[in-house]
């Protein structure tokens, strides 16, 4: 029973700490936006649908890259090359998820334009 016991526990502190240094996943990018000239009111629901998503997703990527540059940061201790290169490269992933984001926006808000602009009414 106490093998057992000390078992589940190994399996539960393994669950644990695994998430904790799990690498951040990049989100998908969504699909182009629908073309607001000749899409649907639903084609366009849609596609702001998977546009908040997406924004979302990045939001979470960019809170995982924070926590694992902290961590990252902390298990470097005086190292300061390596804080500096930790630093760095956790600015340049949040930097191009930041300008992907910035561009799937625009790109929807265009055709979010062109579509209003047809469907004026």
């Amino acid at each position: 029973m106490k093998a057992r016991f000390i078992a589940i526990a190994a399996v539960l502190a393994v669950a644990v700490i695994a998430p904790a240094s799990a690498e951040c996943i990049y989100p998908k990018t969504p699909d182009s936006a629908p073309n607001g000239s000749t899409a649907t009111e639903a084609e366009m629901i849609a596609g702001m649908t998977a546009f908040k998503k997406y924004d979302a997703e990045v939001n979470a990527y960019l809170s995982c890259l924070d926590m694992e540059a902290n961590t990252r940061i902390s298990e470097a201790g005086d190292n300061a090359d390596q804080v500096k290169q930790i630093k760095l490269m956790s600015s340049k992933k949040h930097n191009a998820a930041i300008d992907e984001l910035q561009v799937r926006a625009n790109e929807f808000n265009s055709q979010l334009r062109a579509y209003k602009t047809k469907h004026k009414g």
